[in-house]
């Protein structure tokens, strides 16, 4: 799973990135996680379809050259693209939202965004605190129409999401949950948006993000407090989708005798290792680097 994460963070250096990552457009096999919760992104860029009986919801629309991708896994489980109704991220970053516009002129579906990360939304990043004059992590912007406030709640056909506002990694990064009923119990679905610091962010004395340190210690507050049963997230390899999957497909469980996906040790794992993560490099730059 570092090793995926270290992919995804060295990718977002800006302008001087070299290339996409090879997982990022690689194909993978849409499949359904566990109860109305579908994977159809590629192999690293996790986007996720939540079915109801009255339309379903998209979260994530990926690279510009997504949208093809997940339409094809979209069908690929029986479902039609056109059923989808609203469009949600889990932050305003190229590789998660660049798609946006050409999803919802497939689908007429409505984009809803956290208010933090509307403008650069709808600026197609050039607004992004750490981004923004890199013209390699702009793209096609978006009108947005609904904004989101933390702890705001996405109604569609009895499914309830909650947007809980877990900032720093881009000012509206947002984390999903969703309660999924399957064989009469009642599971917490959490969907990490993100709490990595890329390289080049500066968490002292940024300008451009005064308070950036505080709401990424704001965010751990929040992910440490979120019940979790299914662990998901915008990348697969925050929560090590592939070993996962290759388990659910060879009829394998969890040590618990469950669907692989459900992992509350493994989501209090990772966001223990990202708060570490984060504190060395806070602790880093308040020693001038050292």
């Amino acid at each position: 799973m570092l090793a995926r994460i270290l992919i995804f963070l060295f990718s977002l250096m800006g302008s001087a990135y070299a290339q996409t990552p090879p997982d990022w457009t690689q194909p993978f096999p849409p499949h359904r996680v566990f109860g109305n919760v579908y994977y159809v992104g590629s192999k690293d860029l996790a986007s996720y379809l939540i079915t109801t009986p009255q339309g379903n919801i998209l979260i994530n629309s990926s690279l510009v050259s997504s949208p093809a991708l997940i339409q094809k896994s979209v069908e690929q489980l029986g479902f039609k693209s056109s059923d989808i109704k609203i469009l949600l991220i889990s932050h305003a970053h190229y590789d998660h939202c660049a798609g946006s516009a050409r999803v919802k002129e497939l689908t007429h579906a409505k984009y809803m965004v956290m208010d933090a990360d509307v403008p650069v939304v709808e600026d197609g990043g050039k607004s992004d605190f750490q981004y923004g004059s890199s013209a390699g992590m702009q793209f096609p912007p978006t009108k947005v129409d609904r904004v989101l406030h933390d702890g705001d709640e996405v109604r569609l056909g009895g499914v309830v999401l909650v947007a809980h506002k877990t900032p720093g990694h881009t000012k509206g990064c947002t984390t999903w949950t969703l309660k999924v009923k399957d064989k009469g119990k009642v599971y917490d679905v959490v969907i990490v948006g993100s709490p990595n610091v890329n390289p080049g962010y500066r968490l002292v004395n940024n300008k451009a993000y005064p308070q950036i340190a505080q709401d990424y210690e704001e965010t751990f507050r929040v992910l440490k407090a979120l019940p979790c049963d299914v662990f998901l997230g915008a990348h697969g390899g925050y929560y090590d989708m592939l070993a996962k999957y290759a388990r659910m497909k060879e009829g394998g469980e969890n040590p618990f005798g469950q669907n692989p996906f459900i992992d509350p040790a493994g989501y209090k794992a990772y966001v223990a290792d990202r708060e570490q993560a984060f504190e060395a490099e806070l602790h880093k730059q308040e020693n001038g680097g050292k």
